[in-house]
């Protein structure tokens, strides 16, 4: 594996730990780091042996946003903010291409980017100690990192506005209430109730999990026939699987499959 200064990967029986730790204060993103997340999701992607991907941080912050110290407050902005947006949004495309589950795992402060980034994982499991928050009009900006993108799709349009334009603070109970989050765990169990969830997901067909997933994701962008062709595509390439020889054998047998990944 690459070595990475603004995050480290441990690798654990299957299991892919990418631990957010910038070199820039309170886990801002800096376009180092950018480039450093596009790097992670696509050597990730590649890499067989990887059958689920955690993402959590290093100290109270997820995110705190993009690294504003970059900024000069003159028309320059618009082009810098133009590249660290593109950079971080080919990171959440990496992200979501890979055919492996992706389970964000949130104990502090996800702000900005941060927000953003908290969105994109397929389960996303918040310690009691989290704040999201979307932050962008505290500066004057918009959004990015697909936080208008995730959003609605996660908490309907009316609680997106919402969040959006009231631009409150989010704790995790009312994060888990409105769709936003999978589920809170007391800050003692954190840790290893992630690491259990991240095993449970790792031992399953995850390319199927995976595949099944996005599949989830794009049938937004799609009409009927159209998804329903991706969906025939999806499945005949999920048969030529080994999982898919393991589970049909254990279907017609009395053992649980031992799925593999592929």
């Amino acid at each position: 594996m690459t070595d990475y200064e603004n995050l480290t990967v441990d690798h654990d029986d299957g299991i892919a730990t990418v631990t957010l730790d910038s070199t820039a204060g309170r886990n801002s993103l800096t376009l180092e780091m950018a480039d450093e997340l596009i790097a992670v999701a696509a050597e990730l992607g590649e890499d067989q042996e990887t059958r689920c991907i955690v993402l959590t941080h290093e100290g109270q912050f997820f995110g705190s946003g993009a690294d504003l110290s970059q900024l000069e407050g003159d028309d320059s902005d618009a082009a810098r903010l133009r590249q660290l947006a593109g950079r971080a949004h080919e990171a959440v495309i990496q992200f979501q291409q890979t055919e492996t589950p992706v389970v964000g795992a949130v104990n502090g402060i996800a702000a900005g980017i941060g927000f953003s980034l908290a969105l994109m994982p397929d389960l996303l499991v918040l310690g009691e100690d989290t704040t999201l928050r979307f932050a962008y009009p505290g500066i004057g900006l918009t959004g990015d990192g697909g936080s208008t993108f995730f959003l609605p799709r996660l908490v309907g349009l009316r609680n997106a506005k919402e969040i959006v334009l009231r631009d409150e603070p989010i704790g995790p109970e009312k994060a888990v209430n409105l769709g936003l989050a999978t589920e809170v765990v007391p800050s003692e169990e954190f840790d290893d109730h992630v690491a259990a969830l991240a095993a449970d997901l790792a031992s399953g067909p995850t390319h199927a999990l995976g595949t099944a997933s996005r599949l989830l994701t794009e049938s937004y962008e799609r009409g009927l026939e159209s998804h329903l062709a991706a969906e025939t595509d999806a499945i005949a390439k999920a048969a030529r699987t080994e999982d898919y020889e393991r589970g049909l054998g254990a279907f017609f047998g009395e053992d649980d499959p031992e799925f593999v990944g592929y």
